[in-house]
C-alpha cells in the first residue's frame, strides 16, 4: 500500500482509502482496460465498501492527474488505463470487446511523414483499429 500511497502523493491527491483501493485494482488487474463498472464489480468482490459514483469520481480525478488514461472504445464505452508513459495503439476486437495493445515502428514514422508532408507537426495521437477474427 505504501507503492500507492506515493503514487497519489506524487499525483498531486490527498490520499484516501477509496483512491488507495482503486489504484490497487487496477494495478493488479489482469486487464490492462477496465471501464468504471469492471473496477466497481471487482471492488464489491473484494469486499469493499465504495459506491459507483465514487468510482467514477476518483477515475477522473486520476485522469485529471496523469495517473490514467480514458479510451473510448465500442460505441463511447470508456475504459481507463494506468498510465505508464509508454506510446502503444490499440486493436478492438468488434466480436469479443477484448483490447489489444500494440507498437509498430513503421506506422509511428509513416504518422510522422503524412504531417510533415501536410506541413505540421505530430505532436500526439490515438490510433484505433477495431478487428475481427478471420
Amino acid at each position: 500500500m505504501a507503492s500507492e500511497n506515493n503514487e497519489l502523493r506524487k499525483a498531486g491527491l490527498k490520499v484516501t482509502l477509496p483512491r488507495v483501493k482503486i489504484l490497487q485494482i487496477l494495478e493488479n488487474s489482469d486487464s490492462r482496460h477496465m471501464s468504471a463498472e469492471d473496477v466497481y464489480k471487482s471492488l464489491i468482490e473484494a469486499g469493499e465498501d465504495v459506491g459507483l459514483a465514487t468510482v467514477y469520481r476518483v477515475l477522473t480525478q486520476f485522469e485529471s492527474a496523469g495517473l490514467v488514461v480514458r479510451h473510448n472504445f465500442d460505441g463511447g464505452h470508456a475504459v481507463f488505463e494506468l498510465a505508464k508513459g509508454e506510446h502503444h495503439d490499440h486493436m478492438v476486437n468488434l466480436e469479443t470487446g477484448d483490447v489489444v495493445e500494440f507498437f509498430n515502428e513503421e506506422i509511428e514514422k509513416l504518422q510522422h511523414q503524412i504531417a510533415e508532408e501536410h506541413g505540421f507537426e505530430l505532436i500526439d495521437h490515438s490510433l484505433v483499429l477495431y478487428v475481427r477474427k478471420k
